[in-house]
């Protein structure tokens, strides 16, 4: 009969305070989190006037220079390695991962 002995009116209001305060602090994170998305997302106008690159003239020869360093890349490629595995598996007569007498 210890059901009895409870106290259910203090239970209900911990229990009450305690998921109010919870879901307060969270509708307030929820609400700081936006406003540092408001503020960091603004931009000084400044500094994007200045940050714009100038426009640089394509010719025949960046072109060219652009088409041969691309070529060089993807044919030069020295890091090509074989389809076969090199995992060797090495008996060791003593080790803790295969020691049967130890169990747990």
């Amino acid at each position: 009969m210890t059901i009895l002995a409870v106290n259910w009116g203090n239970a209900l209001l911990i229990t009450g305070v305690g998921f109010g305060l919870v879901f307060t602090v969270l509708v307030l994170l929820i609400f700081i989190v936006k406003l540092f998305g408001v503020i960091f997302a603004q931009k000084p106008k400044a500094q994007a006037a200045v940050a714009a690159p100038a426009a640089v003239e394509a010719t025949d020869e960046t072109d060219m220079a652009a088409i041969a360093y691309v070529l060089h890349t993807f044919y030069n490629q020295h890091d090509e390695e074989s389809d076969v595995l090199t995992i060797r598996h090495d008996d060791v007569a003593y080790s803790p991962w295969n020691q049967k007498s130890i169990t747990f």
